[in-house]
């Protein structure tokens, strides 16, 4: 162990003349602790969000949507399907079918999304099959062949919205009718609710629906035609360059959407509040710095004989230098050691936290709280997600604040002149 270390570490167990120096010294451990801790949990959750929800939202819809333009039905289909599973990353293409309807059951009324998708083929189907809780796909296929009342697959959310549940009817209204003598008849139909599907997240669960393909086709007076191809590949990343590739083989009139372009503004804010949320948070490492440049100047002042017989027994500026950036680097590394230690197991039993909390809360105060509703943050639990690189990120960045708050004070002790220390001792 070096002589400017070992000194260092001394002068940090040793007890002190003036017990305000070592509460400070507590205080700057502390704030850097707490200041990591913060920074692990809430990046960890942050990042777990933004992917819960990039693959709750991939995983429901396409990768890749193909249209023509002005929302004009597709009919040649097949052919765009032939052509654009011939291209690389491309895992299945399917038709599908989309329109907004209403739905009414003997108890409730509710607004929803209806897709129509063509359960024999991989590419629509896979999704749905992957979040389907209750029922199957063969009540599609089954009712598709020219059953009397065809079927639909429900939300959660909504079969609980409309009071329905396996094997009930419901009624399908479309506002987009026939003209009569007396304006516009809506289209109506009846569904039997064959499957019920969780997606976990609430906006899609409360406000979608899925019908067979051909019974879309039907009720929307499409013909042959379809609103357009979903594309589904093996690499979600390359979405970009593959629709890119997908419009230049095509070509006009058709038109390629991936989900990065349609979903750009919502993840573009996640990070940015996620950059937002680490330099805020930062500032708590920042405030406990200052307190280790306050304790180190006061160490200094403390220790001004010591500092003289150090410099009269032969140390150098740079030893008296690196002792005193030592002390100071040691309460940053405590500090971040101890945050960094408190923050991963926090991160890691976050929900079992936040239930804790809640039902004590309820208990204690006979409330009904909830602290994660699923209607405000279309999760149903805290996503965590640690990354390694983030959490080294952070713990660097707080033993670089600190070691950077160690340099005044630890300057001010090697220019201590040893005579002006002794003169008056």
């Amino acid at each position: 162990m070096s002589f400017e270390l070992k000194v260092g570490l001394r002068y940090l167990r040793a007890k002190r003349k003036n017990r305000f120096i070592s509460l400070i010294t507590i205080i700057s451990i502390t704030g850097i602790a707490v200041g990591v801790m913060a920074l692990v949990v809430v990046i960890s959750v942050m990042t777990g969000f933004d992917e819960n929800l990039r693959d709750k939202i991939v995983g429901t819809q396409s990768h890749v949507i193909v249209q023509k333009l002005g929302n004009t039905p597709m009919l040649e289909y097949e052919r765009v399907i032939d052509r654009v599973r011939r291209l690389p990353h491309v895992k299945a293409a399917s038709p599908f079918i989309l329109s907004q309807v209403m739905l009414t059951s003997r108890n409730s009324v509710a607004g929803a999304v209806v897709r129509g998708i063509d359960p024999a083929r991989e590419g629509g189907a896979a999704p749905l099959a992957r979040n389907l809780k209750e029922g199957s796909l063969d009540g599609l296929r089954e009712r598709a062949e020219g059953a009397a009342e065809e079927g639909i697959i429900l939300g959660r959310e909504l079969a609980r919205n409309l009071g329905v549940s396996l094997g009930d009817k419901i009624s399908m209204v479309s506002p987009l009718g026939a003209m009569s003598p007396l304006g516009v008849v809506p289209r109506i139909r009846n569904f039997q609710v064959t499957g019920i599907f969780d997606t976990g997240m609430y906006e899609y669960d409360s406000s979608l629906a899925y019908i067979s393909l051909r019974a879309a086709q039907g009720f929307f007076n499409l013909g042959l035609g379809v609103s357009g191809v979903e594309v589904r590949l093996d690499d979600i990343d390359l979405s970009d360059q593959v629709a890119a590739r997908i419009q230049d083989d095509l070509g006009f009139p058709f038109l390629t959407l991936d989900w990065k372009r349609m979903y750009r503004s919502l993840f573009s804010a996640l990070k940015l509040e996620k950059i937002t949320m680490f330099v805020i948070l930062v500032l708590i490492v920042l405030v406990a710095a200052f307190n280790i440049v306050s304790t180190l100047t006061m160490v200094v002042m403390e220790k001004g004989k010591d500092i003289a017989i150090l410099k009269a027994m032969g140390a150098t500026n740079r030893s008296i230098l690196s002792i005193f950036m030592i002390e100071g680097a040691a309460v940053g590394v405590v500090g971040t050691l101890v945050g960094f230690g408190g923050g991963l197991l926090i991160a890691s039993s976050l929900n079992e936290i936040v239930i804790f909390v809640q039902n004590s809360l309820n208990s204690l105060f006979h409330l009904n709280l909830d602290l994660f509703p699923r209607s405000i943050y279309f999760l149903d639990k805290f996503p965590v997600r640690i990354i390694p690189f983030d959490v080294m990120l952070i713990a660097i960045t707080s033993v670089v604040i600190s070691l950077l708050a160690t340099v005044y004070p630890a300057w001010r002790a090697s220019r201590l002149d040893p005579v002006e220390a002794l003169r008056y001792e």
